[in-house]
């Protein structure tokens, strides 16, 4: 009876643990291929992953930040996506580099010419972005996620300082200072984004196999939890079967 109680408790820590995890594995992020410098150009990729497991995700749109507009968005050819980069004018011209600016990337969607996003699996949207603005430490932007099924995701929610990740929340690029010689230490160039020609084609890639530390973080963080709650569910039964004895 006791041993089972222990088992109880521990699947209880369990379920209770990956409720609170579960969200934190599953949400649509960018992240810089190296450095995304202030001032310079970066390679950046947007990794979208299934959520469903009866559906395919068949569409996906990144809306670009107003506030901080980006003139230069290349994207690289997939294989099975079809892609189409949408720019607006701007209200107020820019002047970058000495040249002036009227319209910028407002808006890049790529939509399935094949099988999409399959359920297990996870897609990389990668984009060649600059010149990045630097009097911004992050650009938020928001991603519309559809289905295959008509259903539609949107990740547009803002981090607030001091509160808890919300349900859906909107990809965030963390810029990091320009070196101290004048260098941006960015991996693309204006240069790098024009020349296609030698870039591989991208593929969806399984959702099982983790692409970031911090995912493996997450892992062991939860190990650790559901370990000490099980811990501590076995010294609170020994307690009370040596106080009964």
């Amino acid at each position: 009876m006791k041993a089972s109680r222990i088992a109880a408790a521990g699947a209880v820590a369990v379920s209770a643990v990956l409720a609170v995890s579960a969200p934190a594995f599953a949400h649509v992020s960018v992240q810089p291929e190296g450095e995304a410098a202030k001032g310079g150009y970066a390679v950046v990729d947007f990794k979208v992953p299934n959520e469903r497991d009866d559906a395919s995700t068949n569409k996906v749109e990144v809306n670009f930040p107003t506030d901080h507009p980006l003139a230069s968005v290349m994207p690289q050819p997939l294989d099975g996506w079809s892609v189409k980069v949408t720019k607006s004018k701007l209200a107020k011209p820019l002047t970058m580099h000495g040249e002036k600016i009227s319209e910028a990337v407002t808006k890049v969607t790529w939509t399935a010419t094949g099988k999409g996003i399959e359920p297990g699996f996870f897609q990389k949207f990668p984009l060649s972005v600059g010149a990045l603005p630097e009097d911004t430490d992050e650009l938020v932007f928001k991603a519309i996620q559809t289905y295959d099924n008509k259903e539609v995701v949107r990740w547009i929610e803002p981090q607030q300082e001091g509160q808890e990740e919300p349900e859906n929340p909107a990809p965030v690029l963390t810029l990091s200072d320009a070196s101290a010689d004048g260098h941006h230490g960015s991996s693309g160039t204006a240069k790098d984004a024009s020349d296609t020609s030698t870039a591989a084609p991208a593929s969806s890639t399984s959702a099982s196999s983790t692409d970031s530390s911090d995912t493996t973080a997450r892992v062991l963080g939860v190990v650790g939890i559901v370990v000490g709650a099980a811990g501590v569910a076995y010294g609170v039964l020994a307690g009370r079967r040596r106080t009964e004895a």
